[in-house]
């Protein structure tokens, strides 16, 4: 081969590397990137066979990762091809020696390329394992091309190892000349950094999801009473994902996710709630009506404890005059009204405490009542004649629905504005950009009536309206909540086909969420068995199957 022909050659394996390089640095599951560093390796060089191995952590050892001979048909390892049967090579004997005799292991402890032109003629390197495998196989290995793989601060990453270059044009075994050698070398390394960004890129995504999960927990841990919420709401929201996916009809014809669209969803998920570490706990947990830091009807049981003890003073008082005066004849009298006095106060008692749980409605008559209660005088323990409920107390027990005032119920509100702003302060990758869109918008309204930003359906992404329903299922179906029980299926899903009609939620995801029947699949995972009563679907308000919609 003349000097024209080397340069031609030079240039055609420079062609080849490039376009691997550039593969490699696009490819981003580690497994089929390391078939490609081999494939590539091999194709460059036109070897016949080639093994990858991969340091361990501690760098004592060398893993067979792949095994390839294009002559055997032997594809092994890497997710490719069969296990690999083989024991990891040690880079140290037993007294901690460095393990030179082994080739693969002197390049990745030396750091140095090793070129053999015949191994069976190679001194010092044992290749009687190599020679065992060709007497087993009827193969011959001869010549050998290893080279660590190191990365940009020299770390030791695998090592490379090529067997049996074939001539192009008769396919003769020959030797890995200096210019293929150049060239492998710096595959290699480009191979070698791909594999660390791979793994740094890894790390980075287990960092940053560990962390994600951390403050979903704290959120959790925050309140006894909410449960694993913010770790529910991304796994029923991927069940419809992986659903939507599958549906190939109407809004989901096109839809489809990647990995990387997963992973969006699910961070998403994870962080919806993240702005209710600024809710107080004392609003999140509330109970009851009356709730702050403790349950202030204690209180007012106290005081009606006052009352009845004031009455029967104030009998006993009554009672010592009439007899002094000689006129029993009042004390029936006396005794009938104390007694109702008492019976009053009791049922008041008990009204105020059914007020104080906090229904679905609370009537006119109910209020009307409360503000007698009111006026009730007592004297507090300063001696202070006032009424018997103070301004607060009435304002809370007169709410109609549930236990929160309308500024607890703002402040609970406000958590997801809390969200958007603090999602939007980060500086996500292309493949996050949508986080604070996904995680902002399960407070909509298909209407556009819903908060924060009173988006309607045409605004919001599927998964924005996909987390919506994800979010109310799991409030309504939990069980931890301290203002009620964990409905059954039967009750969620007919709230939720209500909320269709309403046009609070997307019509087209709450048919798919009951035709695919994620709502068992998610209750059989986190539901109580008497929640899972027999749905009858024809009876769920607005559901309408997918084959009446087609």
């Amino acid at each position: 081969m003349d000097i024209g022909d080397t340069k031609i050659e030079s240039f055609e394996l420079i062609e080849k590397l490039n376009e691997i390089g550039i593969a490699l640095s696009a490819e981003k599951n580690t497994p089929k990137l390391l078939e490609m560093i081999l494939k590539g390796a091999k194709t460059i060089l036109n070897a016949d066979a080639g093994t990858l191995y991969l340091a361990t952590e501690d760098k004592k050892y060398l893993k067979f990762e792949i095994i390839m001979n294009d002559s055997l048909g032997i594809m092994m390892g890497a997710k490719v091809g069969e296990p690999i049967p083989f024991e990891p090579l040690s880079l140290y004997d037993n007294l901690g020696n460095p393990n030179t005799t082994m080739v693969a292991a002197h390049a990745a402890l030396y750091k140095k390329t090793i070129n053999i032109s015949d191994a069976y003629t190679a001194e010092g390197f044992d290749f009687a394992g190599t020679r065992a495998f060709d007497i087993g196989t009827g193969y011959r290995s001869q010549s050998f091309l290893t080279l660590p793989m190191l990365n940009h601060e020299n770390e030791l990453i695998g090592v490379l190892q090529l067997i049996n270059a074939k001539n192009p044009f008769d396919h003769q075994i020959i030797e890995f000349t200096k210019v293929s050698q150049r060239i492998a070398e710096s595959l290699a390394s480009q191979a070698a950094i791909a594999l660390t960004n791979n793994k740094l890129i890894g790390q980075f995504r287990e960092l940053f999801e560990s962390f994600i999960n951390l403050i979903s927990e704290a959120i959790d841990k925050k309140s006894p009473y909410n449960g694993a919420h913010c770790r529910r709401v991304p796994t029923l929201t991927m069940m419809m994902a992986d659903a939507a996916c599958k549906a190939d009809y109407g809004i989901f014809k096109d839809f489809e996710l990647d990995e990387d669209g997963r992973y969006e969803v699910k961070i998403a998920g994870l962080l919806h709630d993240c702005g209710k570490v600024t809710t107080p706990v004392h609003v999140i947990d509330k109970a009851t009506k009356l709730e702050t830091i403790f349950d202030r009807i204690h209180l007012v049981n106290t005081r009606f404890e006052v009352l009845k003890r004031d009455a029967e003073i104030d009998f006993l008082n009554q009672k010592i005059k009439v007899i002094a005066s000689n006129n029993l004849s009042l004390i029936p009298e006396l005794e009938f009204a104390l007694e109702q006095k008492l019976i009053q106060y009791s049922s008041d008692q008990d009204f105020l405490r059914i007020c104080n749980i906090g229904g679905e409605f609370m009537g006119d008559e109910y209020k009307e009542r409360l503000q007698q209660i009111a006026k009730y005088r007592w004297c507090d323990p300063q001696g202070v004649e006032t009424n018997f409920l103070s301004d607060n107390e009435v304002y809370n027990l007169n709410i109609s629905r549930g236990t929160l005032t309308s500024e607890e119920r703002k402040v609970i509100n406000d958590h997801i504005s809390v969200t958007i702003e603090m999602l939007e302060q980060l500086p996500y990758p292309r493949n996050l950009r949508r986080v604070p869109e996904y995680a902002g918008g399960h407070h909509e309204r298909m209407d556009g009536k819903g908060y924060p930003k009173g988006l309607t359906r045409n605004e919001m992404s599927l998964p924005a309206r996909m987390m919506g329903i994800a979010d109310i299922f799991e409030a309504l179906s939990a069980k931890d909540r301290p203002y009620k029980k964990g409905k059954t299926l039967t009750e969620c899903l007919q709230i939720l086909g209500k909320m269709k009609i309403d046009n609070h939620i997307d019509p087209d995801l709450f048919d798919l969420f009951v035709s695919e029947k994620i709502y068992m699949q998610y209750a059989n995972q986190y539901l109580d068995p008497d929640q899972i009563d027999a749905v009858d679907e024809n009876k769920i308000p607005g559901y309408v199957p997918p084959s009446v919609n087609l």
